[in-house]
């Protein structure tokens, strides 16, 4: 599996072109076609940014926003919803160590960011 993969996988349901998916990876410093190394916790930490980067440009989409119901939810439903999962994202981001502080077994909290 590569890195465009594994970020398709993360961002499932969320339709983009390739093109787009790869500019993510990129601006996050990976590779699309690079493999995906699940042991590395440094790539598994910048996929989890590459896929909060797309869900912040989802929600930063107003056509998206405009009020619609569709069964039993509304986009205020699906707005809501994806501010809690960029809220998730960013929290496990946080919390996430690189391959650096977990060889040198570093424990360091931010507080403040």
């Amino acid at each position: 599996m590569n890195n465009l993969q594994r970020l398709q996988l993360e961002t499932k349901g969320i339709q983009l072109e390739q093109d787009e998916l790869t500019i993510y990876l990129q601006e996050n410093e990976l590779n699309p076609f690079d493999e995906y190394n699940p042991q590395s916790a440094t790539n598994k930490k910048m996929i989890y940014q590459s896929a909060l980067s797309v869900l912040e440009s989802i929600a930063n989409n107003p056509s998206l926003m405009k009020s619609v119901k569709i069964d039993d939810m509304s986009t205020s439903d699906f707005h809501e919803n994806l501010m809690n999962r960029i809220d998730q994202l960013e929290r496990k981001i946080r919390k996430l160590k690189t391959d650096e502080q977990v060889a040198n077994n570093s424990s360091v909290f931010i507080l403040f960011e």
